[in-house]
């Protein structure tokens, strides 16, 4: 899969500029590159299959091309609901962001919008192009308030350095009456070394960090949650542990949010599932830009850049006891395992999850339930029923029930569970045979027809939200250890093939 990170760089500062045009087609951005494209020369593209692959990344494609003064690479954007993403590819490989703005229109959200992202991706320079300045319609009072507006909020942003020129997109004239460079002028005398007012930060290895994150997917993005990630050479399995604020395009303030949608920008901090190096690299080269990624389906749902690490986890360290799992496990006689019941409301989880428990006491098992309604009384007794809610809810319950596993113990947990994703979690902090995880199968139209608690009915009436199985998802294992049909087995005979399941595996009493 393509990544955000962008080539390596070679040659002096001043010998390539790379950058991002900014803008869909109808704010000009694709007719502007033309035009400069039109009055340079091109150059051949002679790279290998690799550094292609880096290139075309989110569906960016980069175009080289020349003038006397030196050579360009210039990131062209594809329009439509592909854009933002591609923005943040392209952002990641650029030197220097050109942004078009229709003079007639001014500065709008979406203007603001992408000098957020281009700057959060470590952009400190920009042009600002103003389209509908040129020639005979020139106006220097309009010129000069639509430049000072953007100025003031790019700086703010964060983009260090702000140069204004007005062009004509559709026929590249400039306008007598200004005195100022062209477009393709302000190119070709921009710097590209180490960003203005900075230089590059040593390395650090962490495991946390803070950073703004761009969310991409359609689906909103869930603190806790487990991703995977990607930054310069390096994966690993991430968490958003905590989101701060979320940001305001128009007004740069920080806005309360637990979660972000498509498009929008946070500020947040990361759990890494291992220690790596942040390094942000050297002579203009950044390499702190990161992608989040499904772990599912692979497809890039956010991405942004870091910040700093956090110190405080190089502050903590794990203290060896001498009494261990193992030690724990043999003097009860038995292996600890998860016997972990996942299913729809009223599929019988609870039931089943009981009579388990009796069975595996009368055989002299040392164990512990965990049930689904207890633990709301208790543990997560803050939580709600929405889907960051129940992220957060599994990720507590499974940390608990590992540190009962850790204590020798058999431990059942009776939960709807309902993501796939945090399953995949619980079993993860597991060792290999520690976790077995069992579906409670049941259609929808049984659960619903014995509604023990009446939940069902008042889901259907709307006054109950968030309810598994009528407007809140549940998505069953495709490869369960074991699945019980309970339209077909007693609770006693579900149970029984349980203690089975237990009795036939490596973890087994």
């Amino acid at each position: 899969m393509p990544r955000l990170n962008r080539p390596e760089c070679s040659g002096s500062v001043n010998d390539e500029l790379r950058f991002v045009v900014c803008g869909s087609e109808e704010g000009g951005g694709p007719s502007l590159l033309e035009r400069l494209i039109d009055d340079s020369e091109p150059v051949p593209v002679d790279v290998s299959r690799e550094e292609q692959e880096r290139w075309i990344a989110g569906d960016v494609v980069c175009r080289r091309f020349a003038t006397g003064e030196r050579e360009f690479v210039a990131i062209e954007l594809p329009d439509g609901e592909r854009y933002t993403r591609s923005l943040v590819a392209g952002a990641s490989l650029a030197d220097l962001a050109v942004v078009p703005v229709d003079a007639r229109a001014g500065i709008r959200t979406r203007t603001r919008r992408d000098a957020c992202i281009v700057s959060l991706m470590g952009i400190r320079r920009a042009i600002l192009a103003v389209d509908g300045t040129g020639v005979a319609e020139f106006d220097e009072a309009a010129f000069s308030a639509i430049a000072g507006e953007f100025r003031a909020f790019a700086v703010e942003a964060g983009i260090e350095e702000v140069r204004a020129v007005p062009v004509s997109a559709r026929t590249g004239e400039s306008a007598p009456r200004y005195g100022g460079p062209t477009l393709m002028e302000a190119l070709a005398t921009v710097e590209t070394g180490p960003d203005p007012g900075g230089g590059a930060r040593p390395p650090e290895v962490a495991d946390q960090f803070a950073a703004h994150l761009v969310w991409l997917d359609a689906e909103p993005m869930l603190p806790e949650r487990r991703y995977a990630i990607r930054l310069a050479n390096v994966s690993a399995v991430a968490q958003v542990t905590d989101l701060a604020h979320r940001i305001d395009v128009d007004t740069l303030g920080r806005m309360a949010a637990k979660t972000l949608g498509p498009n929008e920008i946070g500020y947040c901090k990361l759990s890494l599932g291992r220690p790596v190096v942040l390094d942000a690299g050297a002579g203009g080269c950044r390499r702190d830009a990161f992608e989040l990624i499904d772990r599912f389906d692979g497809t890039i749902v956010g991405a942004g850049a870091i910040r700093f690490a956090l110190r405080r986890a190089s502050n903590v360290v794990w203290q060896d006891t001498g009494v261990d799992k193992a030690a724990r496990a043999r003097a009860i006689g038995q292996r600890p395992c998860i016997l972990w019941l996942t299913g729809l409301p009223a599929a019988g989880k609870s039931t089943i999850a009981d009579r388990v428990e009796q069975k595996l006491q009368a055989l002299g098992r040392r164990t512990y339930l965990l049930d689904g309604d207890n633990v709301r009384h208790g543990l997560s007794r803050d939580l709600g029923f929405t889907d960051r809610d129940r992220v957060e809810n599994i990720r507590r319950v499974a940390e608990v029930a590992k540190l009962m596993v850790d204590a020798g113990l058999i431990v059942i947990v009776s939960f709807i569970s309902p993501f796939r994703s945090e399953r995949r979690m619980a079993r993860e902090l597991m060792e290999e045979g520690e976790f077995l995880e069992i579906f409670v199968d049941a259609p929808l139209e049984v659960c619903e027809a014995r509604d023990p608690k009446g939940l069902y009915a008042k889901a259907r009436r709307g006054d109950l939200a968030n309810f598994t199985g009528i407007d809140s998802p549940y998505e069953p294992p495709e490869n369960p250890d074991l699945r019980i049909d309970t339209t077909r087995l007693s609770p006693d005979e579900a149970a029984a093939e349980v203690v089975g399941l237990l009795q036939a595996s490596a973890s087994g009493p």
